[in-house]
């Protein structure tokens, strides 16, 4: 299939298939004419990928597993490996959070003074 039709198969863009193919999750072949073809199996690929991405995992994460992409990622229970990226990423995520609450709470914290003084007809 070309690559309108796998994004079309796949609910992505053109632009997004390139991006996977260049940081090689996925591979197709030049047809005669130049457009790259791939196989059926790419939108099953595709899918997982979206669904680590979507997940909160970075495609340096998704690349951890490789290995996984071809079969059923959604239900199948994580390997060992894979869970541990999967904490790490979680472990970061979290911190931003929280670092970005810290600086939420000082800028109302710093606005409250200049809340006060302009009164009720905000």
């Amino acid at each position: 299939m070309r690559i309108g039709e796998l994004a079309k198969a796949t609910g992505t863009t053109p632009r997004a298939l390139r991006h996977y193919e260049q940081a090689g999750l996925i591979t197709s072949v030049r047809a005669h004419n130049g457009y790259r073809e791939y196989d059926e199996r790419a939108a099953v690929r595709v899918r997982n990928i979206r669904h680590l991405l979507a997940v909160g995992l970075t495609l340096d994460d998704v690349r951890c597993f490789l290995p996984c992409l071809d079969g059923d990622m959604a239900t199948a229970p994580p390997a060992r490996g894979k869970l541990r990226i999967a904490e790490a990423r979680l472990a970061v995520l979290d911190a931003r959070i929280a670092a970005q609450t810290e600086a939420r709470d000082r800028l109302a914290e710093a606005l409250t003074p200049a809340r006060e003084a302009d009164g009720p007809h905000r």
